[in-house]
Formats: C-alpha cells, structure tokens, sequence
C-alpha cells in the first residue's frame, strides 16, 4: 500500500516514491481505495518533480543570459 501524501525533500526523493507507486499499481494487486490513495500521491509527485524542473530551468535560463558569457582570453603573449 501506498504511504501517506507528503511533500518530499528532494526532486530524487520524489521520483523514487513515485517509481515505487507506479510498481505498486502495475503488480495489480492493490484495493481500489489504496490504488485511488496512490494515484492521489502520484499527481502529488508529478505536480511536485514538474515545479522542481520548471525550477531548474528558470535559473539556467537566468544563467545563460546574465552570467554565461564567452571567455574572450588574449591570442597569446
């Protein structure tokens, strides 16, 4: 069965919790309610893994135009 809804600590942490949800419901071998409680969970951690991303992206793109610049070094001595 599925374990109680909560927020994870980390992008990694979140997607392991969600792989295990989804094993669990491909076995077919869960309750409909635990299945229902599960796939709560589940769009709790994509929701969750889907920011954390956005996130990442957000500072790349902050990165790439305000602090990623070409090295321009001297052609030599």
């Amino acid at each position: 069965m599925a374990k109680p809804a909560k927020t994870a600590a980390t992008f990694e942490s979140s997607l392991a919790q969600l792989e295990d949800i989804i094993q669990a419901m491909e076995s077919g071998d869960m309750p409909l309610e635990a299945a229902l409680a599960s796939y709560k969970q589940g769009i709790e951690l994509v929701k969750f893994c889907q920011g954390r991303l956005a996130d990442a992206e957000q500072q790349l793109k902050i990165l790439e135009n305000n602090e990623l610049v070409p090295l321009d070094l001297p052609n030599g001595p």
